[in-house]
C-alpha cells in the first residue's frame, strides 16, 4: 500500500506533540528578571524536547522518503513510535516543573529510550519489508549512531539517580549526535 497516509498522519501527530509542549509553557508569575529566571527549567526541558521531536521528524521523513510501500507491520511499528513520542510533552513538563530532580530526569530518559527503541523497530520493519539489499538497508548499515544513542539513554537513566545533571547531559549528547541530519539515506539515494 502507499505511504502517503502514514507520512501525513505522522506529520500531524508530531505537529500536535509540539503544540502541546508549547501550550504547556506558562507565563511567568511576574514581570521582573526573577520571574523569568524561575522559568529556566521549564523552558530548558521544552527546548530539548523540541529538538528531539524535530530530530525524529527529520529522520522519519528520510525513512519514509526512501520507502517505496508500507504494510500493516510498518503501520503498527509507526504507531508504536508515535505512542512513545506522544508521552514526551507530559514528561517534559514533569521534568521541567520539578527542576530536574532524579526521578523526573530518569523518567524522561525512559521515554526517550523507548522512543529510540520504537524508531529502531520501525527501521528494522522497513528494512525487512524492502529487503536487505534495499537502499534503506544499505544506508542504515550497522546503525552505530542508533546503538550509541540507546546506550546513552540507558546510562542516562541509571546515572540520573547518581546526579540528574549526568543523565540530562547524556540526553543532550544524544541530541548533539543527531542534530546534524542523518546523511546516510541522502548519500544512498544520491548513489
Amino acid at each position: 500500500m502507499g505511504k502517503g497516509r502514514l507520512e501525513a498522519f505522522s506529520d500531524g501527530v508530531l505537529a500536535i506533540i509540539i503544540t502541546i509542549m508549547v501550550l504547556d509553557l506558562k507565563l511567568p508569575s511576574g514581570t521582573d528578571l526573577a520571574a523569568l529566571k524561575s522559568m529556566i527549567p521549564t523552558f530548558t526541558s521544552y527546548a530539548l524536547s523540541f529538538v528531539f521531536v524535530g530530530i525524529y521528524w527529520n529522520n522519519h521523513h528520510h525513512l519514509i522518503h526512501v520507502a517505496k510501500t508500507v504494510n500493516g507491520a510498518i503501520l503498527w511499528a509507526n504507531l508504536h513510535l508515535l505512542f512513545w513520542l506522544s508521552l514526551v510533552p507530559f514528561f517534559t513538563r514533569y521534568m521541567g516543573e520539578n527542576c530536574f530532580t532524579s526521578l523526573p530526569v530518569a523518567a524522561y530518559g525512559v521515554v526517550l529510550l523507548f522512543s529510540a527503541i520504537a524508531f529502531t523497530i520501525l527501521v528494522r520493519t522497513l528494512i525487512h519489508h524492502h529487503g536487505k539489499e534495499s537502499t534503506l538497508a544499505q544506508a542504515i548499515g550497522d546503525d552505530r549512531k542508533g546503538n550509541i544513542s540507546l546506550a546513552c539513554y540507558a546510562a542516562g537513566i541509571l546515572l540520573s539517580f547518581v546526579h540528574p545533571a549526568i543523565g540530562y547531559s547524556l540526553y543532550i549528547l544524544v541530541a548533539l549526535i543527531w542534530l546534524i541530519p542523518d546523511q546516510r539515506i541522502e548519500k544512498a539515494i544520491g548513489q
